[in-house]
């Protein structure tokens, strides 16, 4: 996997949407932020733009991505927000640049579609908070995009419930939005797990919506050769009437029962304010104590 080159001081790097719209006012501390880190800030030719519910037409989003992936005065493309759009201008975009000059490309939720595509070509990218939820961070997760651009080095350290320790995993790590991995399943920007470590996280699902993607997942094969199973924030679940009867760790426990590899929970990334960075793609040493898990990368 190819890892892009560390940001360095006076570096560029281009701000965009490629989803839902998004204002001048929720970019202005990200801007600041990203300035004080030393680095110059451009924004896409579509950031501001508005088209329905998404910052821009397709073809005005897509073209405004190639730009930034073209030039070879960016550094780093840093996904301004999520939302929904990025699956409806993938096919649009040609990577052959972006494998040439590797360049950063930072996200989370929608995005998972961009990490996923070019994963499948070779590439590494960032999973990480994205501008739009700076001004909420902690100063962990903005630190540890920080570490990851600037040093490429990540350690994500945190207490859990008593695990069972075992001997480091040492692996490659995948994934992402547990609900955008579903629906990318069976296309060319399908996810690569075997022998991996899967990292899903998600939001705002039905409880057995989140039934249907694991099974399907599952019967995928994406379950069956992993090296761990890391599962990050599974927040602001919903329920029918008649309840569907299993929470959402509930539910991936009983898929995974009869799996021999470690499957953690609570992992501090996601749709949190302590959006922990992970470098995607980059082998990694997963280590779970008694009562600790830690990612190094």
């Amino acid at each position: 996997m190819i890892i892009p080159n560390n940001l360095k001081d006076g570096d560029s790097i281009g701000l965009i949407s490629i989803s839902r719209s998004i204002s001048p006012n929720e970019l202005s501390a990200s801007q600041i932020l990203l300035k004080s880190w030393g680095l110059k800030v451009v924004l896409a030719k579509n950031i501001f733009k508005k088209h329905n519910q998404f910052s821009g037409t397709d073809i005005e989003r897509s073209n405004a991505l190639q730009e930034l992936i073209d030039s070879d005065l960016i550094k780093a493309i840093f996904f301004v927000r999520g939302g929904y759009g990025a699956v409806r201008v993938i096919d649009k975009i040609d990577f052959t640049n972006l494998l040439k000059q590797p360049k950063w490309l930072i996200g989370y939720s929608d995005i998972t579609v961009i990490h996923s595509h070019i994963h499948s070509l070779g590439l590494s990218s960032l999973h990480a908070s994205m501008p739009i939820n700076f001004p909420n961070n902690t100063k962990g997760a903005l630190d540890s995009i920080h570490n990851c651009l600037f040093k490429s080095e990540s350690k994500i350290q945190y207490i859990t419930s008593k695990q069972q320790a075992i001997s480091p995993i040492k692996s490659e790590i995948v994934g992402g939005n547990l609900s955008i991995i579903y629906s990318l399943l069976g296309s060319f920007s399908d996810i690569q797990t075997d022998n991996k470590i899967l990292f899903l996280e998600d939001l705002d699902e039905y409880l057995y919506h989140i039934d249907r993607m694991v099974i399907a997942l599952k019967r995928n094969g994406k379950l069956q050769n992993l090296k761990a199973l890391i599962i990050g924030s599974m927040i602001n679940m919903h329920d029918n009437k008649v309840p569907f009867g299993l929470t959402a760790k509930e539910i991936i426990l009983e898929h995974t029962k009869d799996s021999n590899y470690p499957v953690i929970f609570d992992f501090p990334a996601g749709h949190i304010d302590d959006n922990n960075s992970i470098i995607l793609g980059k082998e990694s040493i997963l280590k779970i104590d008694n009562n600790s898990v830690t990612l190094l990368q």
